[in-house]
């Protein structure tokens, strides 16, 4: 009876082991799967990058290891010291400006909106929103029926035959990205596109500004000085160091399907807010 006994424990404790190895082994799997599943939905990766400017004087070091990998459908606020390298990292991103070491394989198209809307007078609202179109020579059937479903649903098609002096900052500010759109780029570049706004205006536009990158369902890195534009817009956050420029955090940010504006009255924005603070303490 004792030998029975002995062997019924032991088959127990093999049961027990069994069903944790078995435990173990779907948690692997599961983290393997997680692991492939979030490579191949990567649009942007940056692997140890350095760059340097060179003058008479010598050379500046502006960018040290930089590592980064974007996922598509991803918004990214960068933030960090004036001059530590955030408008460099964009221009680098976008193929303007060679890297000296490392490397990034950008798999996407891009779209440029800088800190200015860059409409010109001469041409109507319409006209400034074909322009990469004609420049391209893709101005077929299906693209400018695009503009014109973009420039109906932004709410400008009513102001597409007005010059851009006639409309005011932030419907200026929607023109120009109904004008990155129009290339249906993968991934939009955001170099400070509010910084010209006044406070009010800028409030109002980056809440609209992100809704319809998050509808149009666009990956977007965005630069700004402004913390809060970064935790209301962002869903993750890449803090650089003084230059040269090195990632120090990355916050990720978490409320849901709240709107920019919404994202600002939130409890949890001044916990994202203080934490944020703290890497410039």
């Amino acid at each position: 009876m004792a030998g029975l006994s002995l062997r019924r424990r032991r088959l127990q404790t093999d049961k027990l082991r069994g069903g944790r190895t078995l435990c173990a082994f779907f948690h692997i799997i599961r983290y393997i799967l997680k692991r492939q599943g979030s490579e191949e939905m990567a649009i942007l990766t940056i692997k140890d990058l350095d760059f340097s400017y060179h003058s008479p004087q010598g050379e500046t070091k502006a960018l040290t290891d930089i590592n980064l990998t974007v996922n598509e459908g991803e918004f990214i606020s960068i933030v960090g010291p004036s001059g530590c390298g955030k408008s460099t990292l964009l221009s680098i991103i976008a193929g303007l400006t060679p890297v000296t070491g490392g490397f990034f394989v950008n798999n996407a198209t891009i779209g440029y909106m800088l800190q200015r809307d860059h409409l010109f007078e001469w041409r109507t609202i319409y006209d400034n929103v074909i322009l990469g179109l004609e420049i391209k020579k893709i101005l077929t059937h299906e693209n400018i029926e695009r503009v014109n479903r973009l420039l109906e649903r932004y709410g400008l098609e009513a102001f597409k035959d007005k010059r851009p002096s006639e409309l005011s900052g932030g419907m200026r500010q929607r023109a120009a990205l109904i004008r990155t759109l129009a290339l249906n780029p993968d991934i939009l570049l955001l170099d400070e596109p509010f910084s010209a706004l006044d406070y009010q205006t800028r409030l109002r536009v980056s809440d609209d500004i992100g809704e319809i990158i998050k509808e149009e369902k666009k990956t977007a890195l965005l630069v700004t000085h402004d913390l809060s534009e970064a935790i209301a817009m962002g869903d993750r956050i890449v803090v650089l160091s003084e230059r040269p420029g090195t990632i120090k955090k990355i916050i990720d940010i978490d409320f849901g399907s709240l709107s920019p504006l919404e994202r600002r009255n939130a409890p949890e924005f001044q916990e994202y807010f203080h934490e944020l603070w703290r890497c410039f303490s």
